[in-house]
């Protein structure tokens, strides 16, 4: 039997794989690849943790804005309401206030029409006290001055009567 290369390279792989089995190279091996497989399990634990953390602050963020959104449209809607409340009331106001000049400003043309028909009345009365007392100073009879007197003092109460009315 010769004992060729081929032989050689059996035994030499023999002892090479008796090598590493008597230094317990493959149970290292199996160690740091379950070690390495805990640890990738606890990274995608982790993970997975954080991201179920993420997902429910998500969902508080998405219902914080929800709720920041019908709170805004709730204050749009009521700065709305008031605002046209405010508009309505001003309005009401305004007219009032119109309501009110206009009967100030018809009070006060009613008291001048009033003050000039009396103004009327004083000037009409001065003019027939002075035209009674201008015929009476110029005229000397008495039959003829009382008849005067009683034509003016006829007048003048028809005058009034007449103003009066």
């Amino acid at each position: 039997m010769a004992i060729d290369a081929t032989f050689w390279v059996a035994v030499s792989f023999i002892i090479f794989f008796g090598g590493l089995v008597y230094l317990k190279v493959p149970q290292k091996i199996n160690e740091i690849l379950n070690k390495l497989i805990l640890d990738i399990k606890n990274e995608i634990d982790e993970s997975e943790k954080l991201r179920s953390e993420a997902k429910i602050l998500l969902d508080n963020a998405q219902k914080k804005l929800d709720t920041a959104q019908s709170t805004r449209e709730e204050i749009l809607r009521q700065a709305k309401k008031d605002g046209d409340n405010l508009i309505i009331e001003l309005n009401d106001k305004f007219h009032k206030s119109s309501e009110i000049k206009k009967s100030l400003a018809e009070n006060k043309i009613n008291q001048m029409k009033d003050a000039a028909i009396k103004e009327i009345k004083d000037s009409s009365i001065k003019i027939a006290v002075d035209s009674v007392k201008n015929i009476l100073t110029t005229s000397v009879d008495k039959s003829k001055l009382d008849k005067l007197f009683q034509k003016n003092l006829d007048e003048t109460k028809e005058e009034l009567k007449n103003i009066n009315s």
